[in-house]
Formats: C-alpha cells, sequence, structure tokens
C-alpha cells in the first residue's frame, strides 16, 4: 500500500452521511470506491473491489448486520474495516476483525484527523504517535502497530 492513496469503501444506510464521509474521504487524500447500503451491497463491492479500509456502520438497511460485514471484509475481502457508529456497545470484543471505532455523533476533523492517521498506519505499519481524539483502536491494531499506551491525545 505504500506510496498510493487508500481505497475506502463506505458502508452506510444514511445517504447524506454517505455523501459527507465519501466528501471527507477525498479531502483527506484517499480514493472513494463508492458506497454500499446493505451488507449484501458491502460485501458484493469489497469483493470486487478490494478496499484497503471500508468505513462500516452497524446499523444498515437490512437491519444490524454490520459487525458481519466488517468480519467478511476482513476475513475474505484482504481489506481493514473501522466503524463509525453510534452503537458502539454492540461491538464484539476482537472489534469483527476491525481495526477500530469512530463513535457517532462526529465531527468532520476527528473523521480527517482519524483517516490521515488510519492512513499513514496502513501504509507504513507504525502509528505515527497517540491515538487521535475520536478514534478507538482495537487491542490486535494497537498492538501491531506498535502502540502500547491507547490513551487518546487531547484534542
Amino acid at each position: 500500500m505504500t506510496g498510493r492513496a487508500l481505497d475506502v469503501l463506505i458502508v452506510e444506510d444514511e445517504m447524506l452521511l454517505a455523501i459527507e464521509l465519501e466528501h471527507l474521504v477525498e479531502e483527506v487524500g484517499c480514493h472513494s470506491l463508492g458506497c454500499a447500503m446493505s451488507s449484501e451491497e458491502a460485501v458484493d463491492l469489497a469483493k470486487k473491489l478490494n478496499p484497503d479500509l471500508a468505513l462500516v456502520d452497524v446499523h444498515l438497511s437490512d437491519g444490524p448486520t454490520g459487525v458481519e460485514v466488517a468480519r467478511k471484509i476482513s476475513s475474505d475481502c484482504g481489506g481493514v474495516a473501522l466503524f463509525m457508529t453510534a452503537n458502539v456497545k454492540r461491538l464484539p470484543e476482537d472489534y469483527a476483525g476491525a481495526c477500530g471505532v469512530i463513535g457517532k455523533p462526529y465531527s468532520e476533523h476527528g473523521v480527517r484527523t482519524a483517516l490521515s492517521y488510519l492512513t499513514y498506519c496502513l501504509t507504513e505499519g507504525h502509528a505515527p504517535g497517540p491515538v487521535p481524539v475520536g478514534l478507538t483502536l482495537a487491542p490486535a491494531y494497537a498492538e501491531l502497530w506498535g502502540l502500547t499506551d491507547l490513551t487518546p491525545k487531547s484534542a
């Protein structure tokens, strides 16, 4: 992945949020592969497009299926999922293989900062420093990227 923009798939059933996320993804220098509103659409697109990163809501148009989508993207499609949800308590302990979560409601600044941080982590293989406010990393990814202190830095 080094040396190029990340390909990002947005899995969100609220169209206005999906469009806003697409804009933020492009703003930080990533490439949006498009949006999926249901679990089936998300998995189909992920298999076809092989995203580097998928921004996944827990509750999609076909119900609370985002956890399974993240698991499939991580295990079957070689991508990394990041949950973006108001349903943080619904996430399993292993984060379904996702690298972490941004809880809703979130700010544009928080999403841009988290995407820039994750772009660095995914391209360089290690964290550039403390986790930004608003982003919670899954323990497995924190360890992978060399973080021992998971306390977010101050805003």
